[in-house]
């Protein structure tokens, strides 16, 4: 069943998102002569670059912003791929593929295109910033990406899109469309999920909240009265954030400026940074399937339980779905990506792929470049990482051994000891890509389904709880006539997949599959394995190697009850210059989440530059402030 799309309203001259082919071209970088290494010699930072620049061969020559003057012949590689669709070289954006000029003086390095690292370089590119973004992939969009296989075009991660409305402040996708001129056609989600829970529980979230509330009731009639209570505090946050004008909590001019405007609703979201929704949940509610239910809500927000949730992060997600609901991208969810590299480009900012970053390099103190895996180097102002924040600083092992990444050094700094210390890498996923024949779904199958059938104790064990999109019922498009999509996604660690022969991996990912494939076909869809036209089963090790996320982790997760939100660490770090967005930075995972962490990081950087207002005295003082409450934590 296909609804009727809707046109979200931007700009004129937008760019729009055309869904994509097989084929690609991508313009790689040219191999060039490294310029000696003066690095090594104490020389102030400005006569180290003057000297490189003098000593560089016409194929390479480094200014002091930082760029790199490469050689303008270009090297032609076509890939023939369905994993690569055709962008016309690479995502469809003119200059995609070209050599950086060095012409150019970048005000920030963007390492990855994910969501939260393409609002941020959008988000500063419309302010006037030079902006590079170097992805290692040959498309945008990171979890938020695609690929196609047969005819099918699927999404990498979640097809439920969150902040994608026509309408108030917190539809930060639609935002960030808007500001670099583009608009995508979407389609609205009449069921944001069904759940099929123990004791044969079958909860629809409606999109229309009192039609939910309905439902919810009339299994939990005897608590009426909490489920109402728990909901309308929930809306009681989300109606705080969506009456503030969005930008960086670090950058104190604009945060006293709202508390002046809204003072009640600035309160009222210090009042619920520091707690979880577990917590409020059981303030009004008594019965336990009732809170086991609250917890597989939080579950899809956050992969815990709703006493680890910070109720800010709840209630973002399980109010927007009612507010602006659910509306998905015709031509899938890649297409948010596609899009938002094409508006950067639009505003005279570039975006490179198969552009590898192995180093962040940092002279004295301060991080002023990054170091590609065919041993370019490139500069600017600003460093910005979208990678976690583990892959950008690496981790402590339980022998203390430094694990390196992207930030070499003796030590990771003391911020981000201090967050190791409070959250954990969250685990990875297996997940299944199927086309099956049409018929094998009733007519009124909903696209996005929970299941977990029988014992709720399993509800964050590995292969536990099984995620499933369905996103043809929206967008018949994503596949060939008479055929569906099925996207199913469960929790798995890479330490089960390790270890183990070619052999040994392929038959382990079908033994699980088949198990998987077996309780859908049970609860849901009879006859579902011999409908099967397509599948292909990804593990943590693929996520690990397409994402660039170490362990192919989902995200960051609290290692115990955590204080809410207090112990996330915002995008400033310890270096000087170095920022980070995405996931493991406040306010956490998810679509939503990682879009807020994209525009509060632009605004803190483009505030450091001279591109917004700021107070060096105010800062200093603040970021302090913030410093001491995330050690409370």
């Amino acid at each position: 069943m296909l609804n009727s799309p809707l046109i979200i309203s931007v700009p004129e001259h937008g760019c729009s998102f055309k869904s994509p082919s097989y084929t690609s071209q991508i313009l790689s970088y040219h191999p060039t002569i490294q310029s000696p290494n003066f690095n090594s010699h104490n020389l102030p930072f400005f006569w180290k670059r003057k000297i490189q620049s003098f000593f560089a061969s016409d194929s390479l020559k480094a200014s002091r912003s930082g760029e790199l003057r490469a050689n303008s012949r270009k090297v032609e590689l076509r890939v023939s791929s369905k994993l690569a669709p055709n962008f016309e070289r690479a995502v469809g954006v003119e200059g995609a593929g070209k050599l950086v000029d060095s012409s150019k003086e970048f005000d920030a390095i963007v390492i990855g295109s994910g969501i939260g690292g393409l609002v941020a370089a959008t988000q500063l590119a419309v302010k006037g910033a030079k902006v590079l973004v170097l992805e290692k992939y040959v498309i945008p969009g990171g979890s938020s990406g695609f690929y196609q296989r047969d005819g099918y075009t699927f999404d990498v991660g979640s097809s439920v899109m969150f902040g994608f409305s026509d309408k108030g402040n917190l539809n930060l996708i639609t935002q960030a469309l808007a500001a670099v001129g583009c608009q995508m056609q979407v389609i609205p989600d009449p069921t944001t999920v069904h759940f099929h829970l123990p004791n044969n529980l079958s909860v629809r979230v409606h999109r229309e909240y009192d039609k939910f509330i309905e439902e919810l009731v009339s299994y939990f009639p005897h608590e009426k009265e909490g489920i109402i209570k728990f909901y309308s505090e929930c809306w009681k946050i989300f109606n705080s954030l969506n009456s503030l004008e969005l930008k960086s909590l670090e950058e104190p001019l604009y945060l006293f400026g709202q508390f002046f405007q809204k003072p009640l609703e600035c309160l009222t979201l210090a009042y619920y940074l520091p707690q979880n929704a577990g917590d409020i949940a059981r303030k009004y509610i008594q019965d336990p399937q009732l809170l086991s239910f609250i917890d597989a809500e939080c579950f899809i927000v956050s992969t815990v339980n709703a006493l680890q949730t910070p109720m800010i992060n709840a209630s973002m997600v399980l109010c927007d779905r009612h507010f602006g609901g659910i509306n998905y991208p015709v031509g899938g969810v890649g297409g948010i990506a596609k899009s938002l590299a094409e508006g950067l480009v639009k505003q005279g900012s570039e975006i490179r792929y198969k552009a590898n970053v192995t180093d962040i390099i940092v002279e004295q103190g301060q991080a002023v470049g990054v170091r590609l895996s065919d041993g370019k180097e490139l500069f600017a102002k600003t460093i910005i990482s979208n990678a976690t924040r583990w892959d950008t600083f690496g981790w402590c092992s339980s022998e203390f051994a430094r694990h390196r990444k992207l930030l070499k050094g003796d030590a990771i700094p003391k911020e981000e000891q201090n967050f190791q210390k409070v959250y954990v890498k969250a685990p990875s996923f297996l997940s299944i890509h199927m086309g099956v024949k049409a018929e094998v779904l009733p007519p009124d199958t909903d696209c996005h389904h929970f299941v977990l059938e029988s014992d709720w104790a399993r509800l964050e064990e590995p292969y536990g709880s099984i995620f499933l999109s369905i996103p043809t019922v929206l967008d018949s498009s994503l596949a060939p006539e008479g055929r569906h999509i099925l996207h199913i996604f469960t929790t798995s660690s890479l330490e089960y997949w390790e270890g183990i022969s070619r052999t040994e991996y392929e038959s382990k990912k079908q033994l699980v599959a088949d198990q998987i494939i077996s309780r859908l076909e049970n609860k849901l869809f009879p006859g579902l394995r011999a409908s099967i036209d397509f599948m292909e089963v990804g593990t943590p090790k693929t996520h690990r190697r397409y994402l660039a996320r170490d362990k192919g982790t989902y995200g960051p997760m609290p290692r115990s009850i955590p204080k809410g939100l207090l112990g996330m660490p915002f995008n400033t770090t310890g270096v000087d210059g170095l920022y980070c967005v995405g996931d493991s930075c406040f306010p956490g995972q998810g679509v939503i989440a990682v879009a807020f962490s994209g525009v509060m990081c632009a605004h803190r950087v483009a505030a450091d530059i001279g591109l917004e207002n700021k107070s060096a005295t105010l800062d200093a003082m603040h970021l302090r402030l913030l410093a001491w409450f995330r050690t409370l934590a």
